[in-house]
């Protein structure tokens, strides 16, 4: 968000006001949010309400904070695409495009490129008021079930 687009009082909007529910999550990715959700079509949107906890210390926000954001919704795309059977990621490629502050929400959306047996081949982005920040690809994996047992 631009300081253009803050109301009064410098508050940002909420990503309520655009449809945004907020997931509370166990593990990593609980402490890394909150998440955002928003369903998109036959998808789904992934977003961060960027705090103090994500900023590094040249106060913008972390490369982590937006890689785990992207990270999450490329292995959920896949999740779904493989019938909730659980996916690993194997390899993740990034760019950074622009820095990312504090306040502003950035959200994350994936897509399948390639898929053979075991392996989902992904693309994935992070964009800020529709300005992408962040574009990465990815090599997923599934679990062999004997794993998950």
């Amino acid at each position: 968000m631009t300081d253009a687009q803050a109301v009064p009082g410098g508050a940002p909007p909420s990503p309520e006001e655009g449809g945004w529910k907020v997931r509370s999550l166990a593990g990593f990715a609980g402490t890394a949010g909150p998440l955002w959700t928003r369903r998109e079509g036959d998808g789904w949107a992934y977003g961060f309400q960027m705090a103090p906890a994500h900023l590094n210390p040249a106060g913008v926000v972390h490369g982590g904070a937006l890689l785990t954001l992207v990270d999450h919704a490329i292995s959920t795309v896949a999740w779904e695409a493989c019938g909730r059977v659980p996916c690993v990621t194997l390899q993740l490629d990034s760019q950074f495009l622009t820095a990312v502050r504090q306040g502003q929400f950035a959200q994350a959306r994936a897509q399948i490129t390639h898929r053979t047996h075991q392996m989902l081949f992904m693309q994935g982005s992070v964009a800020v008021d529709g300005q992408m920040v962040l574009r990465a690809q990815a090599i997923m994996k599934m679990l062999p079930a004997e794993r998950l047992a």
